[in-house]
């Protein structure tokens, strides 16, 4: 029997997760669940958080794409993740460019190391 790999699941803007759609990351589980979720205006912190906390739970995700200024929303949940599967990367969007002192995994990263390690 074949291994599959695991999916790429993305919370994002409609510009993000439709360009991500497009490019083939579009998946449903047994029980008929997306592995994305179109943030709009009208979308409420509660969805965000609670869809965040499911991709966490699937064992078949191992990558999360979530756009920044929506991690910014549910920032206590994202920086509660300690694990490095499934990985949570924060990417920028049409509208809001990146801003790397927000980033809780590049904060992270960062404090693993110490000027010297780069000498």
């Amino acid at each position: 029997m074949a291994v599959r790999g695991k999916l790429i699941a993305v919370i994002g803007d409609e510009d993000t997760c439709t360009g991500f759609l497009l490019g083939g990351i579009g998946e449903l589980n047994k029980n008929r669940k997306p592995n994305f979720l179109v943030v709009e205006k009208d979308t409420s912190i509660t969805e965000i958080e609670e869809t965040f906390k499911s991709f966490l739970t699937r064992n078949d995700i191992g990558i999360i794409l979530i756009n920044q200024f929506i991690a910014e929303m549910i920032r206590h949940a994202i920086d509660a993740h300690l694990h490095s599967i499934p990985a949570v990367l924060e990417i920028p969007s049409k509208e809001h460019p990146y801003d790397a002192s927000k980033d809780s995994i590049l904060r992270r990263a960062k404090g693993m190391f110490s000027a010297e390690d780069f000498r």
